[in-house]
This record gives structure tokens, C-alpha cells and sequence, in this order.
């Protein structure tokens, strides 16, 4: 698989104007930290800037938003992306996506476009939910809505033409933790279609922050570490959820036997290390696992395509990997 492996050692220049812009605007007091922002008003500030980031990505031919139930009885919204109607020429498979925001933030709409271009990249449908956000809905409901909606795929998949023997997980950030945590899940529970591939970009794995990689870069590299603990904050019920695989997978005792992983990482992410740490698990106990790195990045790049062209191209390695996984679980 190709891909960027080596590093840089420097921030991209566009990446680094961009953290400029927002250092300046923070400082000019233009711009308000997360932190220092209500839950609902950090939600408007994220899906705002979204489309600033991203190149938009015309509608797809076939496009359904639904409402998905939940165990409690509540419904998610939800949303069907595919590059053709699922029952035109044989079911389609499927890829389960997860937004990122730290449990907080992050909405369809802030990730509509990574979603078309996921599900016409990867040549199937990719089904995206709006699992329910902290403070209102703490750990471990975020997990449970997409235990819920893989459940979903399960039941209702057939009859709209996804086939539930190719379906993969993907999540960027808050989103590919629940991704790891769903595959875990999935590989214990009866009920779950088994992921035929996992595909995490800068995911959150571990119980602590202390990982080099985070004291190095978890001030002046968008993700403070300051915001990383306000969303934990928001998040968990209590300190003892930190320890729960759930919210953090690196404390399955046990990986053997979950879906096949890409990892995509940026250099300049305080979450660097445990994503490499995490696919060194995953290689231990027998999972194929890849990690890509790339140079001069920063969280959150992978919706950055107005930014960078290693956006786009970190999009489309993702895509090819779920192309092929869907491939090899039809041979």
C-alpha cells in the first residue's frame, strides 16, 4: 500500500499558517478556545469551521438520512452514502463511520464530505450516525449508539442491499475510538456483524495522557491538552471510566481476533504514540496492522483538504484499504 512512512521533522507550511491564523486570532481574542465555550457553543464553532476546511463533495447518487433506534428507546440520526443505489447491481458493503469531537462536538454535517468521499472512493455504501454527545449523554452512551447501529446494519442491512459479510468501521479522532472499542466488541458479542477491517485516522487509546508525544505536542498543534481534558471532562462519568477498554481500547487485556487495522497518523499529534502503541497490540496478538504516518501533519488533517493535499491523499489510501478489504472478503 503507498503511502507517506518517512518523516519530515517539520510542519508542513500550510499547516503551520493555519496554526498561525489561529494562534493570532486566539490571542487578538477573535477566536475562543473550546474550552472556555459552552458545550452547544463549542458544537457550532466545530461544524462552522468545518466547511472551511474541506473541499465540498457533490451529492452522491444514492443519499438517505433516517432515524436509527437505540437500546433506551431514543433514536440517532443517521445517514446512507453510496455511489449507486444499494439494489441496483447486487448489495453493496458497508462502512460504519464515526465522527470526530471528543465525545462533545462533531456533527453529519461537519463530516458529510469525508463521507461521500469515503463511500465513492471505497466503491461502497457508508452508513454515518449521529451517536449522542456529551455533556448530555456521558460514557458509555456513545458507545453503545454505535454498538447499536452496527446491530442495525445486522438486522436492516439486507433488506436495503448492504451486505452484512463486508462491513468495516472507520473513525477519525473520538470517532476511531469508538471505531477500536466497536471491533473489540464485535469480535465478542453474537449480535454484531464481525468488521471485516478497521480504519482509525488519529484515534484516542489510552487510558492516560503521558505518552511522549503528547507532552511534546499538546500545546501550539490544534489539539491542546487543555481541550483534550475538557472533553474527557464532559465525557466520562468519573475517573474510574478512564481505565474501561470502551473509552480507552489500549486496556483490552485481549486483542486477538479483531478486524484488521489501518492506522493513519500525523507527525505533530499528541496522539501519535498510542496509536503506534496500539497497532504494536494489534500486531502481537496476531492482527494485521498497518500504521501510517504522515509528515508535517496535525490532528484533525484528514478533513483539511482546502488546507493540504495529504489530506486528500490520506482520504484515498484510506478508501483503496477498505476497497480491498471489501475485495478480499468476497473472494
Amino acid at each position: 500500500m503507498s503511502g507517506p512512512t518517512d518523516l519530515a521533522g517539520e510542519l508542513h507550511p500550510d499547516i503551520e499558517a493555519l496554526l498561525g491564523m489561529i494562534a493570532a486570532g486566539v490571542e487578538s481574542g477573535a477566536r475562543t478556545p473550546l474550552p472556555q465555550l459552552t458545550p452547544q457553543a463549542a458544537r457550532e464553532d466545530f461544524d462552522a469551521s468545518s466547511p472551511l476546511l474541506d473541499l465540498e463533495a457533490d451529492p452522491l447518487p444514492f443519499e438517505r438520512a433516517f432515524d436509527l433506534p437505540t437500546r433506551d428507546g431514543a433514536v440517532i440520526a443517521a445517514r446512507l452514502y453510496a455511489p449507486r443505489a444499494p439494489s441496483t447491481e447486487g448489495p453493496l458493503p458497508v462502512t460504519l463511520a464515526l465522527h470526530s469531537g471528543g465525545f462533545v462536538v462533531g456533527s453529519l454535517d461537519s463530516h458529510e464530505w469525508l463521507w461521500r468521499n469515503l463511500a465513492e472512493g471505497s466503491g461502497g455504501a457508508v452508513l454515518a450516525i449521529a451517536y449522542r454527545l456529551a455533556p448530555e449523554h456521558r460514557f458509555p452512551t456513545a458507545f453503545e449508539d454505535a454498538c447499536d447501529a452496527l446491530a442495525w446494519i445486522g438486522r436492516e442491512g439486507p433488506a436495503l442491499g448492504l451486505d452484512t459479510g463486508r462491513v468495516a468501521l472507520c473513525g477519525d479522532s473520538a470517532g476511531g475510538t469508538l471505531a477500536a472499542a466497536l471491533a473489540i466488541a464485535a469480535r465478542d458479542e453474537a449480535g454484531l456483524p464481525k468488521p471485516v477491517f478497521q480504519a482509525l485516522a488519529y484515534p484516542g487509546l489510552s487510558s492516560r495522557q503521558d505518552t511522549e508525544s503528547f507532552r511534546r505536542y499538546g500545546r501550539g498543534y490544534l489539539l491542546e491538552a487543555e481541550t483534550v481534558a475538557w472533553f474527557f471532562a464532559q465525557y466520562l462519568r468519573g475517573e474510574a471510566d478512564r481505565d474501561d477498554w470502551r473509552f480507552a481500547p489500549l486496556a483490552a487485556p485481549d486483542l486477538a481476533g479483531v478486524a484488521p487495522a489501518l492506522i493513519v497518523l500525523p507527525e505533530f499529534d499528541p496522539l501519535l504514540d498510542e496509536g503506534r502503541a496500539y497497532a504494536a497490540r494489534l500486531q502481537e496478538a496476531g492482527v494485521a496492522a498497518e500504521v501510517r504516518v504522515y509528515p508535517g501533519m496535525v490532528h484533525e488533517f484528514l478533513r483539511m483538504c482546502s488546507i493540504t493535499e495529504d489530506a486528500l491523499t490520506a482520504q484515498q489510501e484510506i478508501s483503496r484499504a477498505l476497497a480491498q478489504a471489501f475485495g478480499k472478503a468476497s473472494a
